[in-house]
């Protein structure tokens, strides 16, 4: 069911803790899963040296926080508003489709923290007035696949 890539960053996550005095943090969630991301970034000039999370959730939220981390680490700001739920999911070989939700939630709570950073730093970054922080639709089209 689970690729191997997806059991081993679940069984042995990369990046997770908390950033004191982080330059963004954004937290996304989902009361109807109860996956829950808070990512931490740390932002010098355009270049993201630093990432962690913190993720309350399934194995599939966890792997999926954990691929993230590692996709943007040392990547611009404008790398990592390029990174998709697609991206993190093919990363690790693969999510079932009702998982699939956990790779949204990862790309949004990077999003989120890039908002955060936008807010406190002045830095105006292309493309996040586009972006969607509702993932609900997600879980009703992957049961309504599963009927």
């Amino acid at each position: 069911m689970y690729s191997e890539k997806v059991m081993e960053h679940f069984t042995h996550p990369r990046n997770v803790g908390e950033i004191e005095n982080a330059d963004g943090v954004g937290e996304v969630g989902n009361a109807k899963c109860g996956d829950i991301m808070r990512m931490y970034l740390k932002i010098d000039g355009d270049v993201i040296t630093d990432v962690k999370f913190k993720t309350f959730g399934c194995g599939s939220a966890i792997a999926s926080s954990s691929m993230a981390t590692e996709l943007i680490k040392g990547k611009t700001v404008s790398e990592a508003m390029d990174l998709t739920n697609k991206a993190v999911a093919d990363a690790l070989d693969g999510l079932p489709p009702v998982k699939m939700h956990c790779s949204v939630l990862a790309e949004q709570a990077i999003k989120s923290a890039l908002v955060d950073y936008s807010l406190k730093s002045g830095v105006k970054i292309e493309g996040l007035e586009d972006v969607d922080f509702d993932d609900e639709h997600l879980h009703d089209l992957t049961e309504e696949e599963e009927e």
